[in-house]
């Protein structure tokens, strides 16, 4: 049995920018300066700009990625992307509603304008505009500085990911071969905007630090050749080789930013390559050998299992 207290600092380049644009098709185009590699970050963005404005989410397109439509952007890497390009796409809204209420006073006499549930109120009328509304009037009357609206956030500090880790392995004695056979997080990584597509970044950060512990190994000849230069021959987990994860959320939101989040990119694998390694030095603890190193692989566990002296266990490659 391993387990291991993690925690992490994340960020980066602090700052990020949001463009949000009203189109014609009474849709919007929403521009971001990261760029999802699987973690559907486009969700996350939808959602934040749909809380803030209620533009239906299928009405928000994310474009990312394009360097002729998005001239600035910090990227994705340091758990980030959400916490940053957040915080922009929220202050463009702002930005946005703002301006459409000064011009829905100025050119139609609405007074004490108030903004919500996705709409604006004016007290002194029974009249209720959509932001989408706002946005078609003020195309009516040729006012295209409203329909393109741009924001730039700097975050004041780092956030701080964190959480436990508990792994269980099992080791075939006479294999060497090792199992992880159930394991548990529980994480406090700030606010949840969608906690399913959190649990799913730390399920996989937990297997890709499963696949380093266990399976992963670099090798190399005697003259520098790479013997390991395929996946024939380098292993990476497969499904047979990972648990049920269990992932619990004690949150405690950040006060480095307004969404409160910390981040979760790397909380996974941060946090399994200790919780690993320390269940395998439980299960070998018995058998007299005090040290062991990663990757754990069957040839490495069971060159340590019968080795003549298991008090430091050495192994070449």
């Amino acid at each position: 049995m391993g387990i291991c207290y993690y925690i992490e600092s994340i960020l980066g380049d602090p700052s990020e920018t949001a463009r949000i644009e009203f189109t014609e098709a009474q849709k919007v185009n929403l521009y971001v300066g990261t760029q999802s590699n699987g973690q559907d970050h486009e969700t996350v963005y939808r959602q934040i700009l749909h809380e803030d404005t209620g533009i239906s989410i299928n009405d928000i397109n994310i474009v990312q990625g394009d360097s002729d439509l998005i001239p600035t952007g910090g990227g994705t890497g340091g758990s980030r992307s959400v916490t940053t390009q957040g915080t922009a796409t929220k202050a463009t809204a702002a930005k946005a509603i703002k301006q459409f209420e000064l011009f829905l006073t100025e050119h139609h006499g609405l007074k004490e304008i108030s903004f919500d549930l996705g709409a604006f109120r004016s007290n002194s009328s029974n009249i209720v505009i959509t932001i989408t509304e706002a946005a078609n009037l003020a195309r009516k009357l040729n006012r295209q500085d409203l329909l393109i609206v741009s924001q730039t956030t700097t975050l004041p500090g780092r956030s701080y990911p964190n959480g436990c880790h508990i792994c269980e392995v099992e080791i075939d004695i006479s294999t060497g071969t090792t199992e992880v056979v159930k394991y548990t997080v529980v994480d406090d990584l700030g606010t949840l905007i969608n906690p399913m597509l959190a649990r799913g970044q730390v399920h996989g950060g937990v297997v890709q630090g499963i696949g380093q512990a266990i399976n992963e190994h670099v090798v190399y000849d005697e003259n520098g050749q790479l013997l390991t230069a395929t996946f024939m021959d380098y292993s990476l987990p497969r499904a047979d080789n990972i648990p049920l994860i269990e992932f619990y959320s004690e949150p405690v939101p950040s006060t480095a930013n307004p969404l409160g989040m910390k981040g979760c990119g790397e909380a996974g694998t941060v946090g399994a390559l200790s919780a690993v390694a320390n269940a395998v030095q439980d299960a070998l603890w018995e058998h007299g050998i005090h040290q062991v190193d990663m990757p754990f692989t069957p040839i490495r566990v069971w060159s340590w299992l019968n080795s003549n002296d298991n008090s430091v266990a050495k192994l070449k490659n």
